[in-house]
């Protein structure tokens, strides 16, 4: 019985010295929450948004608020592209690369736009896509 119970003692000893072999989860350096060709501004432009009152204006969009956490204002930049209005479809807007250096965060926006023989719909378009920066560095946008 003394065995059983210095065994058990030693066991739980060994336990509470134990350390914890989970790893946290990294939040990718960028996410797209939304990239569409149609539902943008009818001019092209591109905004970061840094201030709380900004990035709340985003929660109240039907495409983003199940996107942004009330986390988010405190961790997160997110930046608006805008291509402007287009006469036809084929049309895209969205990010190209983004490296982070020791001050800022530099995106580099990509456009596509449809080769002169592609077949697309004659009907107006608004590309537009918002990011979400999992950084509050100032950002840099190309």
């Amino acid at each position: 019985m003394k065995k059983i119970s210095l065994l058990f003692l030693i066991l739980i000893l060994f336990s509470c010295g134990a350390t914890s072999t989970k790893t946290s989860v990294n939040k990718p350096l960028f996410e797209v929450l939304v990239q569409q060709s149609n539902g943008g501004a009818s001019i092209q432009f591109f905004e970061i948004l840094t201030e709380a009152d900004e990035i709340k204006m985003l929660q109240n969009d039907d495409k983003l608020k199940n996107k942004i956490k009330t986390d988010d204002i405190q961790t997160s930049n997110f930046i608006i592209l805008n291509m402007g209005e287009k006469l036809t479809g084929g049309f895209e807007i969205g990010v190209e690369n983004v490296i982070e250096t020791d001050k800022n965060i530099i995106v580099t926006v990509k456009e596509k736009s449809p080769g002169p023989n592609a077949i697309v719909s004659q009907v107006i378009s608004n590309p537009y896509c918002v990011v979400r920066i999992n950084s509050k560095k100032e950002i840099i946008i190309k």
